[in-house]
């Protein structure tokens, strides 16, 4: 059986080759019908696209080694140990770049994974100040090619918000990356507007990304990574509806998010959200009063075209529109190896709609030209 430590170490291997074999007895690549491959530059119409890949992952070997290398040795990610999880996230920028070209990528906006929510303030703050110079050095040796969003303490909301004016306005950070709650705290918890409403200030998008549920971690047990493969979207799910059904976007109307993977499984189901509080009245709070049905909400949240399948993309540009969706790849784990491929496969986008996936419109996001 492939082991998560082998599968990590071999994806780039996998990605070469296009062929990826999962513990679960799956096959990719080698006999699976496969898009046409594409290639940069990216032609659409006989036009130049500029691919934008909002979804990118990195790490930073200092910032490891001062949240504490025994301690992160030993705690959990998911059910991987933080020391895996890094080792495939380190970025070597000529690998990186190859990669990306194999990809028909042209840029990726770079983000961490928040594993410092945590620790106490001044560990995380030291942390995630490191981070964004890291981020901000690695963007400025490739600027044609990277972006990033910053790190952010937002379990020290005020600390978060200095934080966020800094990488913006000083650093040339794009927005911020975070998790899916703060400490089993929901983004909905008035603590946090201050973040929103400097973000909404700014102008800049927030990644959601998730990291795990860990109280889901004993039922999410056993073969087939359950606490990425089910977890992941059901936390982003969780996020989502709690920014809607709490009011959160109506009191931000202007907050830019972009959900990863999809949006999780908020997309493939929205209009349930739409019967809740009509079904059981008593189970939906009488004092907030949403400005909009739930599933309107899906016209202001981004969402990455992390879906797989032509089939899959038709199926969420129906749902929330094809001005809502951003290119993501989860590199470099090798999720979707080539990210851009199902997106010329879908049929049921025009030329226009593909265009804006691939990165007119997180140019537009991002606040720069593609």
């Amino acid at each position: 059986m492939t082991t998560r430590r082998h599968f990590l170490k071999t994806g780039a291997a996998a990605a070469a080759t296009g062929i990826v074999f999962c513990g679960c007895g799956l096959q990719h690549g080698a006999n699976a019908q496969q898009p046409a491959r594409q290639k940069l530059p990216v032609m659409i119409g006989g036009k130049r696209v500029k691919t934008i890949d909002v979804h990118a992952h990195c790490q930073f070997r200092e910032a490891g080694e001062l949240f504490n290398a025994g301690a992160a040795a030993s705690q959990l990610v998911d059910g991987r140990s933080r020391s895996d999880v890094a080792a495939a996230a380190f970025v070597e920028i000529d690998k990186r770049l190859a990669a990306m070209d194999s990809q028909a990528v042209d840029m990726e906006v770079l983000s961490i994974n928040p594993f410092w929510y945590g620790s106490e303030r001044d560990l995380a703050g030291q942390i995630v100040k490191l981070q964004n110079e890291k981020l901000v050095e690695l963007c400025a040796a490739k600027p044609d090619r990277f972006t990033a969003f910053a790190s952010l303490t937002l379990q020290a909301p005020d600390l978060a918000v200095q934080e966020l004016e800094t990488a913006v306005r000083k650093q040339g950070l794009k927005g911020a990356a975070i998790g899916g709650t703060v400490n089993g705290e929901a983004f909905s918890d008035p603590k946090f507007h201050p973040v929103w409403a400097k973000a909404e200030e700014l102008d800049v998008p927030l990644f959601i990304h998730p990291t795990g549920i860990p109280e889901l971690a004993k039922k999410l047990a056993g073969n087939g990574w359950l606490s990425n493969t089910i977890g992941y979207p059901l936390e982003t799910t969780i996020a989502l509806s709690h920014l809607i059904f709490e009011g959160t976007f109506d009191r931000f109307p202007k907050l830019k998010v972009i959900a990863a993977h999809g949006g999780g499984y908020l997309p493939s189901y929205a209009d349930r959200s739409d019967h809740a509080c009509l079904a059981s009245p008593k189970s939906c709070n009488p004092n907030i009063h949403l400005k909009k049905t739930p599933t309107e909400y899906l016209k202001q949240i981004y969402f990455d075209s992390l879906v797989f399948t032509p089939e899959a993309m038709r199926h969420l540009v129906a749902q929330v529109g094809a001005s809502q969706v951003v290119l993501g790849s989860d590199t470099p784990y090798p999720f979707q190896l080539q990210p851009v491929d199902h997106i010329f496969a879908s049929e049921s986008l025009s030329d226009d709609h593909k265009a804006d996936i691939l990165g007119r419109t997180a140019a537009r996001l991002l606040n720069f030209t593609a």
